[in-house]
């Protein structure tokens, strides 16, 4: 088994049959309640979509309608589906995956789909190729508002070079919103080749502590974490192997932000809207915004609301949060060292909250 996708189909091509056969949690997410915009659109992917998809949980952003969305690891289709309906017949959804019995069975009901939405023209496409190596597809450089990724990126064995090209395809102002597993530690030899844990999308988990450095070192904004639950081993052997590390299934977001945008802390007025959030938008873990409420927010958020989609769903003005503890990060795109990330990580914990199965170790964090 060299390849880590191939492990993976493999396990659950032979030895799945039905989610009872899982040996952890991983691909069984828990999540806030759908909004009914999204539960409807969902009923109405083929059947056949939604029995090869292999995802955990859905990743949904909010705010779509005519947007441009690339789905890195799109198996059958399902979520380009789901999301080719939210973002409208003005929108696009570009679908890339390495498997082409996957794409097949996506590209086999571009059709159905269509005709089923109500369409006139096609706003899906599905691509055979590698997140590594996006321009190999002929993917171009800030070409899309959204980047989404649903537990696939735990199977590239070159996590840097699928963030960097997430970046690169982004539009300023865009984001990636993804779902994954990370790990609190850095994972042994005999953790990362075990069958069974690559199986169980466990043995690619990133070092949360490596989300943060690479997403810095990159260029994009620090990790917004959305949403986190702990991944629990019900299997003794796995247990004993895996020994103290810990992991948790998380959903961050991240932004590219032009260095235009930053220009301090301000006060946000949220004024309601988006399809699915009329009256609250929760955004990520550390900011729900209320129609009509003013909220004071960093400069970090300041700049995110400012420059991406969600900018005509807001009123900013300059002011609001002053103190020393809430000026933003200024490192946004500078490469920086584990002394500096650890500092950074302490002196941010309050605005960018870990998940707490992971923070445990936040006193011995090194590179």
């Amino acid at each position: 088994f060299a390849c880590p996708c191939c492990r993976w189909l493999d396990y659950y091509g032979k030895e799945l049959q039905k989610s009872e056969d899982l040996k952890t949690n991983a691909c069984i997410t828990s999540a806030r309640p759908l909004p009914k915009a999204v539960r409807d659109a969902l009923k109405r992917v083929h059947e056949e979509v939604v029995a090869r998809y292999y995802g955990c949980g859905l990743v949904i952003p909010e705010c779509l309608e005519s947007c441009r969305i690339l789905d890195l690891g799109s198996g059958s289709g399902r979520d380009c589906y789901l999301l080719s309906q939210l973002v409208g017949e003005q929108g696009h959804v570009t679908g890339i995956d390495m498997t082409e019995g996957q794409v097949e069975v996506a590209k086999k009901h571009i059709a159905y789909h269509m005709d089923k939405f109500g369409y006139q023209k096609t706003n899906v496409e599905f691509l055979q190729g590698y997140m590594e190596k996006l321009g190999d597809a002929g993917l171009a450089d800030e070409s899309y508002d959204i980047v989404i990724s649903n537990c696939v990126i735990n199977l590239s064995p070159d996590k840097r070079a699928v963030l960097r090209e997430a970046y690169r395809v982004l539009k300023p102002g865009g984001e990636m919103y993804f779902s994954d597993i990370y790990a609190s530690q850095h994972l042994s030899e005999t953790i990362r080749k075990h069958r069974v844990l690559w199986g169980e999308c466990l043995a690619g988990a990133l070092c949360w502590r490596d989300l943060y450095s690479i997403a810095a070192e990159v260029g994009f904004s620090p990790p917004c974490l959305v949403t986190s639950s702990p991944i629990t081993i019900g299997d003794r052997e796995l247990e004993g192997i895996v020994g103290d590390c810990r992991f948790v299934s998380a959903t961050f977001r991240l932004f590219k932000i032009p260095g235009s945008s930053w220009a301090g802390p301000g006060q946000v007025i949220y004024n309601g809207g988006i399809v699915g959030h009329e009256r609250e938008l929760v955004f990520d873990a550390n900011f729900t915004f209320k129609e009509g409420e003013v909220v004071d927010v960093d400069a970090e958020m300041a700049a995110i609301l400012r420059s991406s989609r969600f900018s005509e769903k807001f009123l900013i003005r300059a002011g609001g949060a002053n103190t020393a503890a809430q000026q933003g990060c200024c490192c946004t795109g500078v490469k920086v060292g584990s002394r500096q990330l650890h500092g950074w990580i302490q002196r941010w914990g309050h605005r960018y909250p870990l998940p707490s199965e992971l923070s445990w170790d936040l006193g011995g964090a090194t590179a």
